[in-house]
């Protein structure tokens, strides 16, 4: 015997979950029947995600990375005092 759940959460999720459930190929609400189950049989709550950075932050990164490869933006230091004057240190 099957029932209804209604759940109140922000369209823009809801939104997200069922286009990465359809990536995945399934209908979201198996993915919750999913989720309802385990946490049924653990009788504990695991959430987990990989990290993923932001366009942003890859942009930044890619930045970054064509600067130090071609050696923009970097300094030398002949020894540790220099340096430490340069970040503020001493």
């Amino acid at each position: 015997m099957q029932t209804t759940l209604t759940i109140k959460l922000e369209k823009a999720l809801r939104d997200e979950a069922r286009a990465t459930a359809e990536e995945l190929g399934v209908p979201l609400t198996t993915v919750l029947t999913a989720l309802m189950r385990q946490f049924v049989r653990e009788k504990k709550l695991s959430i987990s995600a990989s990290p993923a950075p932001t366009k942003e932050k890859l942009a930044l990164w890619e930045h970054i990375s064509a600067e130090a490869d071609t050696g923009q933006g970097t300094k030398a230091f002949s020894d540790v005092e220099d340096l430490l004057k340069d970040l503020r240190l001493s």
